[in-house]
């Protein structure tokens, strides 16, 4: 593959990547949207992200692991637990770091 091939693929995406993201936005923000339907878009990033994680957490690598032997799982609860107990991200990230280390360390 050319580097012009490569480069044109990358300005292709993100052409399509802005207008896909901008004609929604840009449609919507002419239109007054009623309070249920505002309420219901909120959630679509919280429910995007949970997928992804959720994922990645019960399959790593694409593998089904036993839960009492998934780091992964273990370490995602704790890490969920701090964070709601002091809804600190940063202390939550750094506690998920260190849990995910020791979980992996004992349970292999």
């Amino acid at each position: 593959m050319s580097s012009a091939y490569v480069w044109s693929v990358i300005a292709g995406m993100a052409v399509a990547n802005l207008v896909v993201r901008l004609v929604p936005i840009a449609a919507l923000s002419r239109v007054a949207l009623p309070d249920w339907l505002r309420r219901w878009l909120r959630y679509i990033p919280v429910s995007v992200m949970a997928a992804l994680v959720v994922g990645e957490v019960v399959r790593p690598g694409g593998d089904w692991l036993v839960p009492w032997q998934n780091p992964y799982l273990w370490a995602s609860v704790g890490t969920g637990l701090i964070y709601w107990r002091f809804r600190s991200f940063l202390g939550a990230t750094i506690a998920g770091i260190v849990l995910f280390l020791v979980f992996r360390a004992v349970l292999g």
